[in-house]
C-alpha cells in the first residue's frame, strides 16, 4: 500500500477531481431540495370535486397574489393523484382524508404526509320516496357506497339513525357489513359505486350518498335526512410528499386556509351548513 509521500502527482491530481465531482453533486442536491423548498411554483393534482372547488376559488387566488404559480393537473381518480404526489411529479392534493392516506402509504410504501386539515362535506341519507327517517320499513332497500372508506362512514350513519347496531369496540373507520351486530330496522343494505347511487334513487328507499357526490351529482344537501357527524379522520386534507410538508409554500397554504379571510370566505359561502369546518 501506498503512503502519502509516494501518490504520484498524478493521482493527487485525480483525487482532487474526484472529490470535487462529489461536493458539486452534492451541492447540486442540496440546491434542489432548497428550491423545492422555497419555489413559487406549485403543481396541484386536481380530482373532480368540491374541495379542489374550494382550493380554486379562495385559496389559489391568494397564493397567485402572494407571487406564487399554481398549475392544476386533472387526474380521474384519487388513486392515480396519489401516486404522482408520492414520485414527486405533483406537489399537493386536497382530496383525501387521514384514513385514506394511511391506508395508500400502507399499500403502496408510500410517504404521504398531511400539512392542513380543511372544510368536509359529510355523507348524508338522501331518499327520492321519503321525507322521514320514520318512514323506514323492514325490507327497505338502502344504498351505501361499496368502497371500503365510504362503506365504514355509511356503516356509521346507519347506526347513528338507529337502523343497526354495531359491534362495541368496533373502529368506526374500518366498519363493514360484517360488524352489524343487530338489524333492528331490517333493513336490506345493497353495496355499490358510489358514483352510480344518485342515478338509481328511484329504485332504492333510501340511500347514503359521499358529499362529494351529492356535489357533482348537484342534489340539494338541504334534502338530506340525515348527515353525519365527521371526525378528524374523515376530514380533508392538504397532502403532500415527506419532505414537503415544513416547505414554505406548504405552510403557506396552511396558513391560507387558517386564516381569518378565508374563515370569513367560508361564513358567506356556506349559508346552507353544506361544509363542515375542521376541528381546531
Amino acid at each position: 500500500m501506498k503512503n502519502a509521500s509516494s501518490v504520484t502527482f498524478r493521482e493527487l491530481i485525480f483525487i482532487i477531481v474526484v472529490f470535487l465531482l462529489i461536493g458539486a453533486s452534492l451541492g447540486c442536491d442540496n440546491s434542489i431540495n432548497a428550491n423545492n423548498q422555497t419555489k413559487k411554483s406549485i403543481i396541484m393534482g386536481a380530482s373532480p370535486g368540491p374541495y379542489n372547488d374550494l382550493f380554486n376559488d379562495a385559496i389559489k387566488p391568494e397564493l397567485e397574489a402572494e407571487g406564487y404559480r399554481v398549475k392544476l393537473v386533472d387526474f380521474p381518480h384519487l388513486l392515480e393523484s396519489d401516486i404522482a404526489l408520492s414520485d414527486g411529479s405533483i406537489d399537493l392534493t386536497v382530496a383525501q382524508h387521514t384514513a385514506y392516506m394511511n391506508v395508500f402509504n400502507q399499500q403502496s410504501n408510500a410517504n404521504l404526509k398531511s400539512v392542513v386539515h380543511v372544510p368536509s362535506v359529510p355523507a348524508a341519507l338522501f331518499s327520492d320516496k321519503h321525507t322521514s327517517l320514520n318512514k323506514v320499513f323492514s325490507g327497505a332497500k338502502v344504498g351505501i357506497p361499496q368502497d371500503e372508506s365510504n362503506a365504514a362512514r355509511s356503516y356509521n350513519l346507519l347506526e347513528k339513525a338507529g337502523w343497526i347496531k354495531l359491534k362495541s369496540g368496533v373502529d368506526p373507520i374500518l366498519a363493514n357489513r360484517h360488524d352489524i351486530a343487530e338489524n333492528s330496522a331490517n333493513i336490506e343494505i345493497i353495496e355499490m359505486d358510489s358514483a352510480n347511487i344518485p342515478r338509481v334513487m328511484d329504485e332504492l328507499d333510501f340511500a347514503v350518498i359521499p358529499g362529494s357526490i351529492v356535489y357533482s351529482a348537484n342534489i340539494d344537501a338541504n334534502k338530506a335526512l340525515l348527515t353525519e357527524t365527521i371526525i378528524p379522520d374523515l376530514e380533508i386534507m392538504v397532502v403532500v410528499n415527506q419532505g414537503n410538508e415544513n416547505s414554505q409554500w406548504a405552510e403557506d397554504i396552511k396558513r391560507l386556509y387558517q386564516s381569518d379571510k378565508f374563515k370569513a370566505y367560508m361564513e358567506t359561502h356556506n349559508q346552507n351548513g353544506y361544509w363542515v369546518m375542521p376541528q381546531e
